[in-house]
């Protein structure tokens, strides 16, 4: 009981220095992951790594941070928020110390994988310390939205700043970019932030952390290594193996387990479900885009780390100025209408990208580019309101952190399974000659994802699917 009550919250003094520490949680892993696409080229260049190399460079964090996510926001709730905050910055910075260094591939991607697992412990505690500092809805309300704005802020800034440091002081300078980010929150946490926990009825669910590892980095290594070692190597075919019985278990495992990383019950609501196959979806095509695009402005046109941020800034412009408004088009058209068109403005924006030629004129990639926007801020909000009104009210910590996987597995396997295509078309090496061979196929697969996401909206998405259960 005494341990119980130490870890009671306490009113925040200074709610807005509250904020600011998980805004900073918020900007220090969206920056690191828009960066980090970036200045893959110039890292594979240097440390002689092949397209699987650089599709590791991403994937390391992201399986890492995907399969870990949900683990982290059980052990704020049982260790307290504040404290596995505080572990996940300091292993964030630790990781981003290691890529600095970094004098092989092999250290680069160990680097990658400790700040995934800094990511998957900091940032599902943001919105936990958000929603005990700010106590009253509206003023709550208020603060997730300066919160959110983070997400985009962080696509505008990362390839900006990232690219000036990458062009000026290589690319070992972008992770020293995170550094100070990390300190700012570590001395906001420690001076502003109460601790608090919740530890009745937690439990760890190590057997189905391990299988959701297994089975997560088990099909990433297949996706990436089956066009660099041949589909029937024995690395891969193990791995695969390894993956399938890994998924088999994770499912039994977690079925009818109180204390499991995922309440299989959740699913009976079509409209969940929906919303998570959409939130995968939607990143699965996104973030391969990130992957390649900045890849073909410096292969092809012969760009700057800096130049090809710049090209990429009509994305998240027009992501930011549509997601201010979506709130306003939603109530206009419904929900439905707005993730459908979402989504299908995503596949339609990727599908003229994979049909970029080497003279398209900069006007035509700006406007697919702010077309994928659109449709990114149509559907980023949406997503996760509708599941979480389709859930019971005490189960919706869980729908969002269900979400949020969601999204990170499919930008995991988007990058994997892409990456591979492209790999397979363009070769390892992703020379100029065959890049456009690879960039194409995997892109326009993307944009099938995006417009498969289209008629999972209209078909199980109804016009009041984001309104809370009564």
């Amino acid at each position: 009981m005494d341990t119980e009550k130490k870890m009671t919250p306490g009113p925040a003094r200074r709610p807005g220095l509250v904020l600011l520490a998980a805004s900073l949680g918020v900007l220090i892993a969206q920056v690191d992951t828009s960066v980090v696409s970036l200045a893959v080229k110039r890292i594979g260049a240097d440390l002689g790594s092949t397209v699987s190399g650089m599709q590791w460079m991403m994937d390391a964090y992201n399986v890492t941070y995907a399969a870990l996510l949900l683990t982290g926001g059980a052990l704020g709730d049982l260790y307290g928020r504040r404290r596995i905050f505080i572990v996940g910055v300091v292993l964030f910075a630790l990781g981003s110390i290691a890529c600095a260094v970094a004098p092989s591939t092999a250290v680069l991607l160990a680097g990658r994988a400790l700040s995934g697992l800094g990511a998957a412990l900091e940032l599902p505690m943001t919105l936990v310390l958000l929603a005990i500092a700010y106590p009253d809805s509206n003023a709550r309300q208020h603060a997730m939205g300066i919160w959110a704005a983070c997400n985009g802020l962080a696509f505008i800034v990362g390839p900006t700043v990232g690219g000036l440091l990458v062009d000026t002081a290589g690319w070992r300078s972008i992770f020293y970019l995170i550094l100070p980010l990390c300190a700012a929150a570590l001395v906001l946490a420690r001076s502003s932030v109460p601790e608090s926990a919740s530890p009745e009825g937690r439990k760890l669910d190590l057997p189905g952390q391990a299988a959701a590892i297994a089975a997560l980095g088990g099909l990433s290594f297949v996706a990436i290594e089956g066009t660099h070692l041949g589909w029937t190597s024995v690395p891969v075919c193990a791995a695969g193996v390894v993956a399938a019985i890994a998924a088999i278990a994770f499912a039994f495992l977690e079925r009818g387990n109180p204390h499991g990383l995922v309440p299989f019950g959740v699913f009976r609501s079509r409209p969940f479900s929906a919303a998570l196959a959409i939130a995968g979806l939607m990143t699965f095509g996104m973030y391969a885009l990130l992957f390649l695009m900045p890849l073909y402005f410096q292969t092809l046109l012969g760009d700057s780390p800096l130049m090809a941020g710049v090209r990429l800034l009509p994305l998240s412009v027009v992501f930011v100025a549509v997601s201010r408004w979506n709130g306003r088009i939603v109530e206009g058209i419904g929900i439905r209408a707005a993730m459908a068109a979402g989504m299908a403005a995503m596949g339609v924006g990727e599908l003229l990208l994979a049909f970029v030629s080497h003279g398209a004129g900069p006007w035509l990639v700006s406007g697919a580019l702010g077309i994928v926007g659109v449709g990114l801020g149509l559907n980023t909000a949406p997503v996760n309101s509708v599941a979480v009104a389709n859930v019971a009210q005490d189960r919706g910590g869980t729908a969002s952190g269900l979400v949020n996987t969601a999204r990170i597995v499919g930008a995991t396997l988007g990058i994997a399974i892409l990456g591979a295509v492209f790999a397979h078309f363009a070769g390892q090496s992703g020379a100029a000659g065959a890049f456009l061979e690879g960039l194409r196929p995997a892109l326009g697969a993307g944009a099938a994802a995006e417009l498969a996401g289209t008629v999972v909206a209209l078909a199980f998405i109804s016009r009041d699917s984001g309104h809370a259960r009564g």
